[in-house]
């Protein structure tokens, strides 16, 4: 399958006229080719800001690992400081290389997981203060998709996974206009469609299992 070749935008002002290149891949996620899978791939261990659709809403995602690609999606959100991120993993093997989690917080997990849930644990000391706002904590999801599974085991580490919308705004359902919404444009679009969910996942601190504090319905 022949991929769409990249969309420039230009963009200018009294001092200075912006070329933005920003590809989209507009396709139903069960009919992505083995050339768009391995094509998105090439995007994230390379650095680059993706959008894509995920088990609840649009994100904006990038390598969990990377500085650069995490300080740029802070600036296309319009957030300033370091932020706590949450990250997206694949399997419970991945969670437990980035996260500490005991027998019965494992046990609650498979409870609730795969699914639109996002958990709050202790952090083990590999991915980047940029990531975790210089926090003891990281939030994490297993989805319940497919495609990002696919997608994760095939890049091998973490994911980022940010709602798609600027700070204080709600997060976009579709991918129309794009570039009016947002000053600083992402490299790579996947564009499913209309979101079938318009809210984020649900968040719970479960560093206490017996006191599990639900921060977002």
């Amino acid at each position: 399958m022949r991929v769409p070749p990249s969309l420039k935008l230009w963009r200018t002002s009294k001092h200075a006229m912006t070329i933005f290149s920003m590809r989209i891949l507009k396709n139903d996620l069960k009919n992505l080719s083995a050339e768009q899978i391995d094509l998105i791939v090439d995007y994230l261990k390379r650095g680059k800001v993706i959008v894509y659709p995920t088990d609840t809403v649009y994100g904006l995602g990038c390598d969990a690992r990377n500085v650069n690609a995490i300080k740029r999606i802070n600036k296309i959100k319009g957030k300033k400081g370091n932020k706590p991120l949450l990250i997206l993993i694949s399997d419970f093997k991945m969670l437990k290389k980035y996260c500490f989690a005991s027998p019965p917080q494992t046990d609650y997990l498979k409870k609730i997981w795969p699914g639109p849930v996002t958990v709050i644990l202790k952090r083990r000391p590999i991915l980047p203060k940029e990531l975790t706002g210089g926090l003891n904590s990281l939030a994490a999801r297993l989805p319940e998709n497919d495609f990002l599974i696919k997608i994760i085991d095939k890049v091998g580490w973490p994911i980022v996974s940010t709602s798609l919308n600027k700070k204080g705004e709600k997060p976009l359902t579709n991918m129309l206009n794009l570039e009016k919404h947002f000053k600083h444009l992402p490299d790579l679009v996947i564009d499913a469609g209309e979101c079938k969910r318009t809210k984020p996942s649900r968040l719970m601190d479960i560093r206490d299992v017996k006191n599990i504090k639900i921060l977002r319905k």
